[in-house]
């Protein structure tokens, strides 16, 4: 169950790090809400998730996941650079996370 915990805190995550660019310096209302509260969220969901996972794999993970989801999103979004590096490296950044999962002891 902490794992799936977790794994919700990273997609919010990837919604707070998103409405950051939109909310232009929390000049735009509705987006702003939008970092507010997946902010909080975020971070409650990695709280009830750290209760039982290590505390540096839990956060490894959920940082991963964010910077994952944005950079992805941020090619799809944002046309962002897709070259051979930045794929590799992301590729790097979820092999690493499905390492920590696996390497997890309950």
């Amino acid at each position: 169950m902490a794992w799936l915990i977790l794994f919700s805190a990273g997609c919010v995550e990837i919604i707070f790090a998103l409405s950051l660019k939109y909310n232009q310096g929390f000049t735009k209302l509705w987006p702003s809400v939008v970092t507010l509260i997946s902010g909080i969220g975020s971070f409650y969901l990695l709280i009830i998730a750290i209760k039982t996972l290590p505390l540096g794999t839990a956060y490894a993970v959920w940082t991963g996941m964010g910077a994952v989801g944005v950079a992805v999103l941020g090619i799809v979004l944002f046309k962002e650079s897709a070259d051979w590096y930045r794929l590799l490296s992301i590729a790097l950044v979820i092999f690493g996370i499905i390492g920590l999962k696996l390497t997890d002891t309950p």
